[in-house]
């Protein structure tokens, strides 16, 4: 088994036995899918909600918009299929208290609203999710299984 790492701004899939898994998740959002015949995972680190905000050339794998359907590609071409994908999500923290009530303020929470804006329109289940809430999180899939652990400082671990 071999675990595949996801940096920020960054997508990859791992296939049946190995992991997949990303740390520093704050107000970024995992995106994780699975598809439970092949046993093809595959993971997003979603900084931003959406690459119009983007000055210039465009990392995919950093927007909510351009990432998720990068994904769902990547995972077809490594013979997942696109109607058996699930998915879960995790992040999607507000890290910073502001005093402020600027919608600009809050990515956390856009980066998960867009994130399920893309699932939905790919017409993908979100089977569940562990988003919101100010503090860090470390996810990690296992391909075999489509179990998402994820383990959050000060709060252990959890399965999703």
């Amino acid at each position: 088994m071999n675990i595949v790492k996801v940096g920020m701004a960054d997508l990859n899939i791992a296939k049946s036995p190995d992991r997949i898994r990303t740390t520093g998740l704050g107000s970024c959002v995992g995106v994780v899918l699975f598809d439970t015949t092949t046993k093809i995972g595959g993971m997003a680190h979603v900084m931003l909600p959406d690459s119009s905000l983007s000055k210039g050339s465009v990392n995919i794998a950093k927007y909510a918009n351009t990432a998720i359907p990068k994904l769902i590609d990547d995972m077809e071409k490594a013979g997942a299929s696109r109607y058996k994908l699930v998915a879960k999500l995790a992040g999607g923290a507000q890290m910073f208290a502001f005093s402020s009530g600027s919608d600009t303020m809050r990515i956390g929470p856009r980066n998960v609203e867009a994130c399920k804006i893309a699932l939905n329109s790919a017409r993908i289940p979100i089977l569940a999710e562990d988003t919101g809430g100010n503090c860090g999180r470390t996810i990690e899939l296992d391909s075999g299984t489509g179990v998402l652990s994820i383990r959050t400082v000060n709060q252990g671990v959890k399965e999703l």
